[in-house]
């Protein structure tokens, strides 16, 4: 028996649910940043508002390939060696983008970082799922998003134009030396021993899971397809920088409250009634931006979208570990989750008119609508749940 170095935080405490946050967060800080990052490669590089979203949609592309390569090793190997050689990846992909000052290199090697992310929090998702409230602690995974993110992109914008590009990719660096930091705490999580009944009833319930996986792809999609913008269609509605960046970073922190709320009701309530009433803030939330002209709307616009986005998300993913004890099928919910997150920037880039997010707007509200399909797998395990 090997004898720990560290002391190790309760397998389901608060604590431990903070530290397996940051590490299904670090491998995908940037999309929590994604505005700044997107405001920093225009006003940094001066690259097109479409160079910046491929940019963006290659990082998160990369990350949906290392979700999917997860899902086949998340139940062979011992989490947490590789959870560090993962994360000494990032930092030096990270350093390496620094240096690089053109759409195309930038594309590739942000590829690469995504690929390598997508790996970290296929892992950290598994982990999660070996939780016994795992709802609970993807909660506390979108409060660290929200919190952090909130602080990025309020920060981030202002940097930018005194120090150049290599701010975006610094802040990245230190969030993965913190993460680094804290993975000697954690606990061993094996995986699961999985129920007699689930195994007998024919494992995994692939229906109602494919079901759940194409809700979070639209649900994902359709969200970062604004917020990957949102400063530029804040200026396009006559807004000031100033005061977007601040918007949006006091949008990110209350918006963790939405996650936090989830951490309280776990599934207290069921899954199918507060998805139903998160779902439908969401598509008003993000039509509401066709009035962002009005400063009161546009603020308002994001702190309710911030909110409904950070309660709905924990749910979904949820559902998906719901499915699997090993963590596969959170690995699953994780690897769909990048594709919809980098979808949206993509798909959104050629829906921009630089004076007009009309088009974009309304594509983003009704995909989000198409979402409420996973009501009804949300259903079929309140009902389960009930007996």
């Amino acid at each position: 028996m090997i004898t720990r170095r560290f002391p190790a935080a309760a397998p389901d405490g608060l604590v431990a649910a903070i530290l397996l946050s940051f590490l299904a967060t670090a491998g995908l800080f940037y999309v929590n940043i994604m505005a700044a990052l997107v405001s920093g490669l225009i006003d940094g590089l001066h690259f097109t508002e479409k160079q910046a979203g491929l940019v963006a949609s290659a990082n998160v592309y990369g990350a949906a390939l290392g979700a999917l390569l997860s899902i086949f090793f998340v139940k062979r190997i011992y989490w947490r060696p590789v959870a560090i050689g993962l994360l000494l990846g990032l930092i030096a992909v990270d350093v390496a983008s620094m240096f690089l000052h053109t759409a195309s290199a930038l594309t590739a090697t942000r590829f690469v970082h995504g690929t390598i992310g997508g790996m970290l929090v296929g892992t950290g998702f598994s982990v999660i799922a070996r939780t016994r409230m795992p709802d609970r602690t993807f909660g506390m995974l979108l409060v660290v998003q929200f919190g952090f993110g909130g602080l990025g992109v309020m920060i981030i914008p202002r940097l930018v134009p005194l120090y150049g590009t290599p701010v975006l990719f610094t802040a990245l660096v230190l969030f993965s030396l913190v993460t680094l930091a804290m993975i000697p705490f954690l606990a061993d999580y094996p995986p699961k021993p999985v129920d007699p009944a689930v195994q007998a009833s024919g494992g995994v319930k692939w229906r109602p899971l494919l079901v759940a996986l194409l809700s979070i792809l639209l649900f994902q999609g359709g969200n970062m397809a604004l917020a990957a913008y949102m400063i530029e269609l804040g200026r396009a509605y006559g807004l000031q920088t100033g005061f977007i960046s601040n918007t949006l970073g006091i949008a990110a922190w209350i918006g963790a409250l939405g996650s936090l709320l989830v951490v309280f009701m776990g599934t207290r309530f069921g899954r199918f009634w507060p998805l139903m009433i998160g779902l439908l803030l969401t598509v008003v939330g993000n039509a509401a931006f066709h009035f962002s002209a009005s400063a009161f709307i546009y603020a308002a616009a994001n702190i309710g979208t911030a909110v409904t986005w950070a309660f709905v998300i924990p749910y979904l993913l949820g559902m998906c570990a719901a499915f699997d004890p090993s963590g596969q099928t959170a690995a699953m919910g994780g690897f769909v989750s990048k594709m919809g997150l980098a979808s949206g920037p993509l798909i959104g880039g050629f829906l921009i008119n630089t004076t007009h997010y009309g088009l974009l707007i309304n594509i983003a509200v009704i995909t989000m609508g198409a979402s409420a399909i996973a009501l009804l797998p949300a259903l079929s395990l309140d009902r389960a749940a009930s007996r």
